[in-house]
């Protein structure tokens, strides 16, 4: 076992943060989770809910597929260029016989797509067809490919010829028009005509569902997809290229609601804002194929979507768990920029410098980057795994992270346990304050956000003495009667951060008495920080991994500190064991305010 680090021969650090300088003005904000009363957002309303009821039984019924007849193309007029890279391993066990997927297993020799014994992940998956993008991503020679995905492709159209909830369902009809139309050499190289008419009257027939289908799912990644499918079909097929019309004015208008001008996204889910520039790179590539030009809402919504991504990055590249999603790797945001004509981000001269994305505040000084959530969790409907992290922050001193949150369960390649699922939307599962060990926002049983975190009051400023920010929340207001409130500085150099959180009663009727309840101030490590408490039991010392060797050291006053044990899920879903620091204390009459500080020992 590698011997403890020694406590550095400096001076510790102050807890203190400094008071606001005045150098600079600063910003005020206010953001609510949504306009009206306190009722909590209840996710889609009665009303949308039976008209979701009624479109299935419309869908399944024969005057539907009376209104899908149309004209038969008898080829693609072009062939566009799939963005996103397939899973290679993924391709070579398909090629072996099994589709893979969420941990279970399709067997190809007697596949059935709908058998119930499949689970609905593995189904949706196996529905949108992206197992064609795996099994190119296989670099088999074209012919053998084809001799694989052909067959895959006539039991599927001879499974499901008329519409089905789950394999017509819009989102993921697009989905397969875009690999279909993608990764045409794998299933429409075959002489065989009478399966070609088949394959191209199918996508005919799926777009033309998609044109009555798309424009009633409620706004989201859902709906992109299919209006991306249904845009896709009408640039691509012969016979329904007045839909691309319709399809680009729809989505225009979807993403305007979508895509804020920050480069954030409705959801505040990193992961989706990343299928949603996938899904507009898309679009774009069957523009390209089909000589069409760029419209400019679709390359400002894409740069946009690919500039708020790169905010939310740490120094080693990778965005962290927020929102419901999962990290997400740095090269993937390399590849997005790319993609998307974007200027390589260079490292370039220390700045000191704050901004903010979706209610994402970014600090930089040196090369200490945090990412803070101050804002209130989005509203349920679009956010159906979104976690209760608000306030929480993540840390990185270059390359090495400090301070992460757990994880999260959007986009992993395989499913988590549903305990630790659930597990990492709480707040105990964020780098924040939590107390008496309940979540700041309520997780309902059905898996939507409830009450808690209406309104995210925020101050920031910046000036040549360093960073401020300073946010609060009425997560607890309700429950506890108390509002709780971060502040954060960090110094110009970014060797020096300070913290004072806070818990501030408010005003209770005669009958209502405020008792003393406990609480926590969580500080995840990244999984290669090594802690060591301190010989005084009031800081801890944090060794760095990555090769840097760095050491930072933190201080407490007003609470106890302890090292616990923690977790952390990685982009490809591989848990890892980590430590966190946690500061506990009671509550009081009056106000509670823990200080605490991060300084890193040396330069």
């Amino acid at each position: 076992m590698a011997d403890a680090p020694k406590a550095p021969e400096t001076k510790a650090p102050e807890t203190k943060v400094p008071e606001k300088a005045a150098e600079m003005g600063g910003t005020r904000q206010s953001l609510q989770r949504r306009e009206g009363g306190r009722g909590g957002d209840k996710g889609l309303s009665l009303s949308e809910r039976l008209v979701a009821g009624l479109s299935d039984r419309l869908y399944a019924s024969p005057l539907h597929a009376m209104r899908l007849r149309g004209r038969y193309p008898l080829k693609l007029l072009a062939v566009a260029v799939d963005p996103v890279p397939g899973n290679a391993a993924a391709g070579e066990r398909l090629v072996a016989g099994r589709l893979i997927h969420a941990g279970h297993t399709g067997f190809v020799r007697d596949l059935d797509f709908g058998a119930a014994s499949h689970p609905l992940a593995w189904r949706e998956w196996a529905h949108g067809w992206t197992w064609l993008r795996d099994l190119a991503a296989h670099e088999l020679e074209a012919k053998a490919a084809a001799k694989l995905a052909e067959p895959l492709a006539a039991r599927w159209l001879a499974r499901f010829p008329a519409y089905e909830a789950t394999a017509w369902r819009a989102d993921l009809s697009g989905q397969r028009l875009l690999m279909a139309l993608s990764h045409a050499p794998l299933v429409l190289s075959s002489t065989d005509q009478v399966y070609r008419s088949m394959l191209l009257s199918a996508m005919a027939t799926w777009a033309r569902h998609l044109d009555r289908a798309a424009v009633r799912l409620p706004d989201g990644v859902r709906r992109l997809r299919a209006l991306a499918g249904l845009w896709a079909a009408g640039l691509l097929l012969p016979g329904v290229e007045a839909r691309a019309q319709a399809a680009a004015d729809v989505m225009e208008a979807t993403l305007a609601r979508l895509v804020l001008a920050d480069g954030g996204v409705a959801s505040r889910a990193p992961g989706d804002a990343r299928e949603m520039a996938e899904l507009l790179l898309h679009v774009k590539a069957a523009l390209n194929a089909a000589g069409r030009p760029v419209p400019s809402f679709l390359d400002e919504a894409l740069t946009r979507l690919v500039q708020g991504l790169r905010a939310l990055a740490l120094g080693d590249g990778m965005i962290g768990a927020w929102g419901g999603s999962a990290p997400i790797a740095g090269d993937v945001l390399i590849r997005l920029g790319q993609q998307a004509g974007l200027v390589a981000q260079k490292p370039g001269r220390s700045e000191i410098k704050a901004s903010s994305v979706a209610g994402y505040q970014r600090l930089a000084a040196g090369t200490t980057l945090l990412v803070v959530d101050a804002g209130p969790p989005p509203l349920a409907r679009l956010a159906p795994d979104g976690h209760a992290s608000t306030l929480a922050f993540e840390m990185s001193d270059g390359p090495a992270r400090l301070i992460v949150n757990c994880g999260g369960i959007g986009g992993l390649p395989l499913p988590l346990p549903a305990p630790l699922a659930a597990g990492l939307r709480t707040t105990a599962a964020h780098s924040t304050l939590v107390v008496a060990d309940t979540n700041s926002t309520r997780i309902r049983e059905d898996g939507a956000l409830g009450l808690g975190v209406e309104t995210v009051d925020i101050e920031s400023r910046a000036s040549s003495e360093g960073l401020w920010l300073e946010a609060s929340h009425d997560g607890y207001a309700r429950r506890f009667t108390m509002m709780v409130r971060r502040r954060l500085w960090l110094a110009p150099d970014g060797l020096d951060l300070r913290g004072e959180d806070a818990l501030e009663p408010l005003p209770t009727s005669g009958l209502r008495r405020r008792t003393p309840c406990s609480f926590d101030i969580r500080f995840h490590l990244g999984h290669d920080v090594e802690a060591t408490p301190t010989v005084d039991g009031a800081g801890a010392l944090l060794k760095l991994g990555m090769g840097t060797g760095k050491l930072w050291q933190m201080k407490v006053r007003g609470g106890t500190l302890a090292i616990e044990p923690s977790l952390w899920v990685d982009p490809d879903g591989q848990l890892h064991k980590t430590s966190q620091l946690v500061i506990s204390g009671q509550t009081e009459k009056g106000a509670r305010v823990i200080g605490w500080s991060l300084k890193r020992a040396g330069k």
